[in-house]
């Protein structure tokens, strides 16, 4: 599985943390792998439509979006969806793949070029 994870918007947006950050479920993990599975599976992604809807106050444009693409076999789908995320499915998703994402860049940070 290869998810494409890119986050915009949100009060403190900085364009280079925006960038869409490429997580590959075999480079994973096992336990990590086999979650991300999971939490696909249980949110019912590739039946979704493209844009998830949430009940955003009026005016509030503070808010982040997440856009998620995952190519699975033959299969690919892209999600769109703002906060406040409603769906807790897609909420737990979100929240894993924000983990992930944090964790690569914390690891490229202390791994010096040429380890």
């Amino acid at each position: 599985m290869h998810v494409l994870f890119a986050t915009s918007g949100g009060i403190a947006y900085f364009p280079g943390l925006a960038r869409p950050v490429t997580i590959e479920a075999d480079e994973l993990p096992r336990e990590d792998a086999s979650e991300l599975d999971g939490l696909v599976t249980d949110s019912g992604f590739f039946e979704r439509p493209e844009r998830v809807e949430c009940n955003s106050a009026p005016g509030a444009a503070d808010y982040r979006q997440y856009t998620i693409t995952i190519e699975k076999g033959e299969r690919c789908h892209t999600l769109i969806v703002s906060e406040p995320i409603d769906d807790p499915c897609i909420r737990r998703l979100v929240r894993f793949l924000e983990a992930q994402v944090k964790a690569a860049r914390a690891k490229a940070r202390t791994t010096k070029p040429g380890d």
